[in-house]
C-alpha cells in the first residue's frame, strides 16, 4: 500500500475516531512492510494478519487494536501504546518494544524471538499438547500458556484445575514454572 493511501484511511480514522464521519480502519491482510506509522492513532483499528514487517510504529497509539496474526517482525514499537491490544498468535521476532504499554493486552500464542525491551523467558514443553510455550514476560509480570494469561497465582490455579487428575502433567507445569523463576533471578 502507497503511504498518500494509508493516510487517506488514517485520516478517516481518525475522524471516525471523534465521531466526524470517516471510516474506521480496516488494514487487515494488507502489505505494510516498512510504513512510516511513527505516532500514528490507530485505537480500534482492525490490522489482524497485517505484514507489519520493518514498520515504524514508535509511539503508536494501537489502543484496543486487532493486531491477531499480524507479523510485526523487526518492527520498531517503541514507547506505542497497545494496552487492551489483541496481539495473539503474532509474531514479535526481533521488535522493539522498549518502554510499550502492553497493559491487558492479549498475548496468547505470540513469538517472543529476540524481543528487544523486554525480558521474555519461554519454556516449550510437552504438557497436554505437544511443545507447548509457557512464556513469562518479567517486566509486566505475566504468564502465558496456550489460551492462558494472567499471574503466577492465576496460572498454579488453572494448572491445579484443569489437571486435577494429573499428577504427571501438574509436575511437569511446576518444574517449567520453577525454572522459569529460577531464570528471572538471575
Amino acid at each position: 500500500m502507497k503511504q498518500e493511501e494509508l493516510d487517506i484511511i488514517l485520516e478517516n480514522h481518525g475522524k471516525w475516531l471523534l465521531n466526524e464521519g470517516g471510516e474506521r480502519a480496516n488494514l487487515s491482510n494488507i502489505d505494510l512492510k516498512n510504513t512510516n506509522l511513527r505516532f500514528a492513532n490507530l485505537r480500534l483499528a482492525y490490522l489482524r494478519g497485517a505484514n507489519l514487517r520493518f514498520a515504524d510504529l514508535r509511539g503508536a497509539d494501537l489502543r484496543f487494536a486487532d493486531l491477531s496474526y499480524a507479523n510485526l517482525s523487526i518492527a520498531d514499537l517503541s514507547y506505542a501504546n497497545l494496552s487492551n491490544a489483541d496481539l495473539s498468535n503474532v509474531n514479535l521476532s526481533n521488535a522493539n518494544f522498549r518502554g510499550v504499554d502492553l497493559s491487558d493486552a492479549n498475548l496468547n500464542w505470540v513469538n517472543w524471538q529476540h524481543v528487544e525491551g523486554l525480558t521474555v523467558i519461554c519454556v516449550q514443553v510437552d504438557t497436554s499438547r505437544r511443545n507447548n510455550q509457557i512464556a513469562y514476560i518479567k517486566e509486566l509480570d505475566i504468564w502465558t500458556t496456550g489460551c492462558f494469561q494472567g499471574t503466577l497465582d492465576e496460572l498454579k490455579a488453572s494448572v491445579e484445575q484443569t489437571h486435577k487428575y494429573n499428577e504427571k502433567l501438574k509436575k511437569r507445569y511446576y518444574r517449567v514454572i520453577d525454572f522459569i523463576l529460577r531464570e528471572a533471578k538471575e
